[in-house]
């Protein structure tokens, strides 16, 4: 009798051991979120992800009512890029935002770049010191569109732990793999560019890039000068003789006084679920 109390006994406390979560260094954490904030056609809040070496990584979740939009960081013939107040942070060296690859949309006589889906724009904070947490204080302002484009706001807080959040929130890992992949002039596979010439016509210079696409009827390509006083046209799509996708754009939204045949710019080129990302100069014909 007393050695079946004693085995009922050692069952019972096994059973609530068993009951207690494990909280140690190899336990999971909660994805670490921040609350809601809702202007109107849309939601926005912040996520943390798993560290990145040192960085701590994370993401500006934005949730747009169906039929609304909102744009990328250069937004086209119109609309409003976002913008990233990232100053009340604390223990910050630096913000990297790393854009998901973006949709042309017909703003009905003229283009804008951006997104008409649930969106997260990922980001990489470099840590002042990796020992300690990361307040991540944002204020931000961007639009978002239906019919009619209205400004919006949203003041985000979260708090990140050192060694970061686990695991990353699916969200937020779908969204990093979506980033264009940095890449050269030339490079071989596909999504790639293999050209960016300058050339001279009769109505005038234009860009002439020629890509390596997958699906030409869905590739799309994005050009930005090097700061926010340019604002190059979009594209045309075209076939060169050869077969291959060219993309062609006249050269207007140029500053005055700048040269752009010695001026590094940046492409986009996206290609369905892939997109790539070229920084460089154009070369002449």
């Amino acid at each position: 009798m007393i050695s079946d109390l004693r085995s009922d006994l050692r069952l019972a406390a096994f059973c609530a051991l068993a009951a207690v979560p494990f909280i140690g260094a190899g336990a999971a954490r909660a994805e670490l979120m921040s609350d809601w904030s809702s202007p109107v056609g849309t939601a926005v809040r912040l996520v943390a992800g798993a560290p990145d070496g040192k960085a701590v990584t994370g993401g500006v979740e934005i949730r747009l009512t169906p039929g609304w939009k909102t744009y990328w960081r250069y937004p086209g013939d119109s609309g409003v890029p976002p913008h990233f107040d990232w100053s009340g942070s604390q223990n910050v060296e630096n913000i990297e935002v790393l854009w998901p690859a973006p949709v042309r949309f017909d703003d009905g006589g003229s283009f804008s770049i951006g997104y008409k889906r649930d969106v997260v724009i990922p980001f990489r904070v470099i840590p002042r010191d990796a020992g300690k947490p990361v307040e991540l204080r944002l204020n931000l302002d961007f639009a978002v569109c239906e019919k009619i484009c209205q400004p919006a706001s949203a003041s985000l807080t979260l708090d990140v732990p050192s060694d970061g959040a686990a695991p990353s929130p699916p969200m937020l890992v779908n969204a990093l793999a979506t980033v264009p992949r940095t890449t050269q002039i030339g490079a071989a596979g596909e999504p790639a560019i293999a050209s960016a010439e300058l050339r001279e016509g009769g109505d005038g210079p234009s860009i002439h890039i020629e890509a390596h696409v997958a699906d030409a009827a869905k590739a799309d390509l994005f050009v930005e000068g090097p700061n926010e006083d340019w604002a190059l046209p979009l594209p045309s799509r075209e076939t060169g003789p050869d077969g291959r996708t060219v993309f062609v754009l006249p050269v207007d939204g140029v500053p005055k006084g700048a040269d752009i045949a010695a001026t590094k710019l940046r492409f986009t080129l996206v290609d369905g679920n892939r997109a790539v990302e070229v920084d460089a100069p154009l070369s002449a014909r």
